[in-house]
């Protein structure tokens, strides 16, 4: 299983990388390989100001519906469009070509309440 040691992590298991004040957020290996094949990632609040533990969108696998909740707060900005043709690339590059929005941070010092990669991989072993 893949956790790369330079991102930060929540207990339901979204990734986070931060450029600046710039948010990258994505599922975790873990997650994408319990979810099964990807079909379909939906994100509606572009935009939108969220505060941390707020839906943000779902992604949809071939036997289940997850919802996506923000890690910490902020605007989101983006959305990764290529997932619209190709929600697969969730499964198969989650931490790359799999990420799901990008967002401008609120508050950094909620990053500090974010998993560790190693406090991460003890939370699901």
């Amino acid at each position: 299983m893949n956790v790369p040691n330079d991102l930060k992590y929540t207990k339901d298991h979204e990734w986070v990388k931060i450029e600046n004040d710039i948010a990258i957020i994505g599922i975790t290996d873990f997650a994408q390989g319990e979810l099964g094949d990807i079909v379909y990632v939906e994100v509606d609040t572009l935009d939108e100001t969220l505060q941390k533990e707020e839906v943000f969108g779902t992604v949809e696998a071939v036997k289940t519906v997850s919802d996506l909740f923000m890690p910490i707060s902020g605007e989101i900005l983006e959305f990764n469009e290529s997932l619209e043709t190709n929600p697969e690339k969730v499964n198969e590059d989650p931490y790359n070509e799999g990420w799901m929005i990008k967002m401008k941070v609120s508050d950094l010092s909620e990053l500090e309440h974010l998993l560790s990669a190693e406090d991460y991989k003890n939370s699901i072993i």
